[in-house]
């Protein structure tokens, strides 16, 4: 059944009140995440030598978010104006539903822009104090730590909660059709925050590394490496504001997903079979879509509860910071599970029975299952103690080449133990619900809804990774020179490293989960249900071979970029090392600026390419092959995007994380020819673990979601194609002939440097 022709109960008096006490949970996340902010900027930011590099890292961070909002608010509105257009024709009597599917993809935006920036503006707050608490005791920088990063966890809870509720409060019983445009706000402004974060942050990161660490045998974040400030600020633009963003999208989709499924299930006829005909068949899909609401009201109060659990006892002297962290995760997803089971038996009932239906909670529960099974092989695979990153660091006393080789392999192998992971609990939801296909998609957005139930948490964990990234930067870059402070901030910082890949490990995840999810909606907006996407069609296998190519070509965009922007860096470096020697001897400082400049204008120069594929690749197979095609696509897309995702985040994270272990004294430690090897497998690591790979997470919702707003458009065969769909396969492609030039833009191969620096570089 078209979601045009879904038709829905309207909400009882007990639902209305329900969904007041949704918005009220959304508030109290929000008023919480305020709560932490106070605490945080309570403490002390430290000596003035801190917060002048503080500042300078705060001013780069917040000038680059500006100017990423001047540069796509123009692709945002023409979106919306295009949506509005669309879906005039889908729903010709119901202005305020065209209206409100546009209004909401500008309010999805909007939200998940501002999860970045709360997220971000605090991270840039925290770090400071938190180096300036590492001079007092491992227990005070670690907790502070942690609460800025809680900050980041909240507000993205809160804002996703609140505008969900209010949509449905304003629509009713149509909000599910509205919603999808709030879903692909929030996925493309993920996208946009991703891309050029992760732009930002790794090519200043790999510039600055390769000559100072390599070249100059200078330490990271020497105050006389041109490109630290630069750096400092792209772990704040790229991981705090990005990731903010690419959770809250994840936690959206996930919500739609199944609210869009509940819906549907009115239209299947086994599902009426089982509820009692249309009548009672859409009153129970109606308490599906609440039940999904009051899940995310249930992860308000256990995100909470596990950022509060995140404590050192007093007087710890340093040990490994996983551990608290790990206990505040394991009390979050038991308050959450406690919470599934006591809003089924209140609400939850079997209308054939009146006996709580125990299949719901429980499915929500095995989406913690995969949480915790899926932080368990992330760790596995990149903590600095264990066997893969062990063997990734001896592999490098042969030299960069083995080293690469032996992350490779690891990234290799824990992308299959991740897929593998995800389709057991697929199978799982489906086993639960075995008399019903519709119950079984709904089960399977449930399960991403119970995996992102602890979100609050999942995003204060990463969020604690560049905070501590940025405290141990801050505090060389700050010239305090106490051992044990900054023995406790490296170490703060190697943890940081996992708990980055962890939360990557769980986006990446949902990302699937939502994608099977929104994949059902488009079978059944695209009117295949009978049909099926074919893949014995030509036409389809060429879609699903389309998918399938799809984010080799997005993550070819995102590394060349990065690549350009850091050969732009190594150079600038180099020059200022060469002309100005007084910044080598400690009397002069280097030109922080010009590095900053650099990666700032490329990352906004890249963005448009990826953000273009992921909107008009789906549109061109879809309008130019038909909706079976696009379903191929579609799939495709999901797989290598998952497969690709995985491999390159754990890759970077055991790369990183060998260096950090050799830098903390490991087989000879810094300066031997070991450190240069794991340096270089390090460099090689940043693009695919902070921009290619989390990346593909919102790209692959995006698609999906575009493949639904374009189904209802797509339907005819390829002989019927009409005037308007062969001129959006010609517009999708010349512009997707637009996105690959222009990822090609500043080649270096064209480049001519001046005889200086070619000297300097031979």
């Amino acid at each position: 059944m078209s979601e045009a022709k879904i038709v829905l109960p309207p909400l009882t008096s007990l639902q209305q009140v329900i969904l007041w006490a949704v918005l009220a949970s959304a508030l109290i996340s929000l008023i919480f995440g305020l709560w932490l902010v106070r605490l945080v900027l309570k403490a002390d930011p430290g000596a003035k030598s801190l917060t002048d590099v503080a500042d300078a890292v705060f001013e780069g961070s917040m000038a680059y978010l500006r100017r990423q909002v001047k540069t796509m608010i123009f692709f945002v509105v023409a979106i919306a104006i295009a949506l509005f257009l669309m879906y005039r024709g889908v729903y010709p009597d119901r202005l305020d539903l065209s209206f409100g599917i546009a209004l909401a993809f500008i309010l999805g935006v909007s939200a998940s822009y501002g999860a970045g920036f709360v997220g971000m503006w605090l991270a840039v707050k925290g770090n400071v104090r938190s180096a300036n608490a590492a001079l007092t005791s491992f227990k005070d920088a670690m907790e502070l730590a942690f609460k800025a990063g809680g900050v980041s966890g909240m507000f993205t809870v809160g804002l996703g909660l609140l505008g969900a509720t209010i949509i449905f409060l304003i629509f009713q019983q149509d909000a599910m059709k509205v919603l999808v445009g709030f879903g692909f706000g929030g996925s493309l402004a993920a996208l946009f925050m991703r891309v050029g974060g992760g732009i930002y942050t790794k090519a200043a990161d790999v510039g600055g590394d390769l000559v100072g660490k390599v070249e100059a045998g200078i330490p990271e974040d020497d105050p006389r490496n041109a490109a630290t400030i630069a750096d400092n600020v792209g772990d704040n633009v790229g991981d705090c504001a990005g990731m903010a963003a690419d959770v809250f999208e994840s936690y959206e989709v996930t919500l739609v997903a199944a609210i869009i499924l509940a819906a549907y299930a009115v239209g299947e006829s086994d599902f009426r079979a089982l509820y009692g005909g249309p009548a009672g068949a859409g009153a129970f899909a109606m308490k599906l879509i609440i039940f999904a609401l009051m899940l995310r009201a249930v992860g308000v109060f256990s995100s909470i509860i596990g950022i509060l659990a995140v404590r050192v006892p007093a007087g710890s002297t340093m040990r490994d910071p996983m551990r608290p962290i790990n206990i505040g995760y394991m009390s979050s997803a038991a308050a959450s599970i406690v919470g599934f089971f006591i809003v089924n038996y209140f609400y939850m009932t079997d209308p054939r029975t009146g006996q709580p239906d125990w299949r719901f909670a429980i499915t929500a529960t095995l989406g913690i299952v995969l949480a915790v099974v899926t932080l368990w092989l992330t760790n596995y695979f990149t903590h600095p103690d264990r066997g893969p990153v062990i063997e990734t660091a001896h592999s490098a006393r042969t030299g960069p080449a083995t080293l690469i080789l032996s992350g490779l392999g690891e990234g290799m192998e824990s992308s299959v133990w991740a897929l593998v992971v995800i389709a057991a609990a697929i199978v799982g939801a489906m086993l639960i619900f075995r008399e019903s296909e519709a119950l079984q998609f709904y089960g399977i957005a449930l399960t991403g809804l119970g995996l992102l139930t602890t979100t609050g948490f999942i995003l204060a964990m990463d969020t604690y990774g560049p905070i501590t990234d940025n405290a141990h930067g801050i505090f060389e870059m700050g010239g305090i020179h106490q051992e044990e402070a900054s023995r406790t901030l490296s170490w703060m910082d190697a943890i940081g490293n996992t708990t980055k890949a962890l939360t990557k490990g769980l986006a990446i995840a949902t990302a699937v989960i939502a994608a099977v999810s929104l994949f059902r909606s488009f079978i059944d907006e695209a009117r295949l249900g009978s049909l099926g996407v074919q893949v014995n069609s030509p036409t389809v296998f060429v879609g699903l071979l389309i998918g399938g190519a799809v984010p080799f070509l997005f993550s070819s965009f995102a590394i060349k970029a990065v690549g350009r922007a850091a050969y732009q860096v190594v150079f600038e470096v180099r020059r200022q090392f060469r002309e100005h020697p007084g910044i080598m001897e400690g009397k002069e400082l280097p030109d922080y600026g010009t590095c900053v400049d650099i990666v700032t204008a490329t990352a906004q120069k890249e963005l448009l390419s990826p953000a273009i594929l992921a909107v008009f690749a789906p549109l061109l197979v879809g309008f130019g092959l038909g909706a079976g095609a696009l379903g191929g696509f579609l799939g495709g897309t999901i797989l290598t995007g998952q497969l690709l995702a995985v491999f390159m985040a754990n890759s970077g994270a055991n790369w990183d994380n060998a260096k950090k272990k050799i830098e903390d004294g490991y087989l000879g430690g810094k300066g031997t020819e070991v450190h240069k090897a794991t340096v270089v497998g390090d460099t090689v690591g940043d693009p695919f673990k902070d921009t290619a790979g989390p990346a593909l997470n919102p790209m692959i919702k995006v698609m999906n979601l575009v493949g639904i707003l374009a189904a209802p458009f797509t339907t005819l065969s390829m002989a019927g194609m009409s005037a308007t769909r062969v001129w959006v396969v010609i517009v999708a492609i010349v512009l997707l002939a637009v996105a690959v030039a222009l990822s090609k833009r500043g080649s270096i191969a064209e480049e001519q440097p001046a005889t200086g620096t070619a000297k300097a570089a031979a």
